[in-house]
């Protein structure tokens, strides 16, 4: 199922978890590879994936975030 452009889950590809639509590389190895320091060019060559999936990763990323609630348990804020 499509939850996002170019973002997909199935049950039975990466236990449901959301991956680049028509691959089985996870979102958040992606996110994770960038934050690390690879450059998108790196990326793209070792997962095989375009520059459009990155972007899509990235916007979906964005999206989710921003409808993340925070609450604080205990302590000062």
């Amino acid at each position: 199922m499509e939850i996002a452009p170019k973002i997909v889950v199935d049950d039975h590809i990466h236990f449901g978890k959301p991956v680049i639509k028509g691959t089985r590389v996870p979102v958040d190895l992606i996110l994770g590879k960038l934050a690390g320091g690879m450059t998108y060019q790196e990326v793209m060559k070792e997962y095989e994936i375009m520059h459009e999936d990155i972007l899509a990763v990235l916007d979906y990323a964005a999206k989710t975030i921003s409808t993340e609630e925070i609450k604080l348990v205990g302590g000062n804020a």
